[in-house]
């Protein structure tokens, strides 16, 4: 039922899937997110979370500067370099994990691998930037290809996103990226509306069916906001830890959340019932 991955880098740092849900750290270095925006976007403020994080038993970091709320005005690559250059290098010197990049931009994902970055993780899912694959088969790193859609017109919204993966994956492969480097998102809260989001939260087994592992992101999202009675993103810490485990009771690989420490605590709990022999 697990999938094993096992991922090492030349500074020293590893990823292992398998014995347990893998938890990632989000770092907003970003000055308008929706629930965290201008609390980590100074070196010292970055830095400082990354190690809370870790020690709070993240196992990867997320690092992103261009905020993708509702509403959000997007970024160039030249300006989501210009905000990433000030961060990356202490985020990486803190942190004893890997560290991913948060961007859809071919140029940005290139600057940070440069410096020494992990992990793509692309809100994209390599359908933006024709050059995305390239890259990340330069850098021979792993790849989260998240599904994201401009109108929320679909027939069957599963088999929509399967065609969606299949398509990315196979650019993904065509462009050199390894196999074992691919990972799914279901981009939950992009693309979809409220009752999409729920739909594909219950519908999750039929895309860890498929031997990609899968991360699920629903930290604070709004469509918890609007099942805790319109709570606030700050406010919705329990029930994204229900959306999570939800997911991981489906066979999610990695879950994206703020709240490490609440999550790290509610999913050694999921696991022992899940994955104990």
């Amino acid at each position: 039922m697990y999938k094993r991955r096992q991922y090492s880098w030349s500074d020293g740092k590893t990823l292992q899937l398998f014995a347990h849900t893998l938890i990632m750290g989000i770092l907003n270095g970003t000055p308008d997110s929706l629930s965290d925006g201008g609390q980590h976007n100074t070196p010292e403020l970055a830095a400082a979370w990354t190690r809370q994080m870790v020690a709070d038993g993240a196992d990867v970091i997320d690092l992103g500067v261009e905020s993708t709320r509702p509403g959000s005005t997007p970024l160039t690559a030249e300006q989501e370099i210009e905000r990433l250059s000030i961060l990356i290098d202490p985020v990486l010197e803190a942190s004893s994990v890997p560290v991913s990049i948060d961007t859809y931009h071919a140029k940005t994902a290139d600057y940070a691998f440069s410096k020494g970055a992990h992990i793509l993780n692309d809100v994209w899912g390599l359908h933006y930037d024709p050059d995305m694959a390239a890259v990340a088969a330069k850098y021979h790193v792993p790849i989260i290809i998240m599904h994201n859609s401009n109108d929320t017109n679909y027939g069957d919204i599963i088999e929509d996103m399967k065609a969606f993966f299949f398509s990315a994956v196979d650019k993904a492969l065509k462009e050199g990226v390894q196999p074992q480097h691919i990972w799914l998102d279901p981009g939950i809260g992009f693309g979809k509306t409220g009752a999409q989001n729920i739909e594909v939260m219950q519908r999750l087994g039929e895309i860890t069916a498929y031997e990609y592992p899968v991360l699920l992101a629903p930290s604070r999202k709004g469509f918890i906001g609007s099942m805790l009675g319109g709570l606030p993103p700050e406010e919705r810490d329990e029930g994204t830890v229900a959306a999570c485990i939800t997911g991981v009771f489906q066979g999610v690989d990695m879950v994206r959340v703020h709240n490490v420490l609440m999550h790290k605590r509610a999913l050694a709990v999921a696991d022992g019932l899940l994955r104990s022999e």
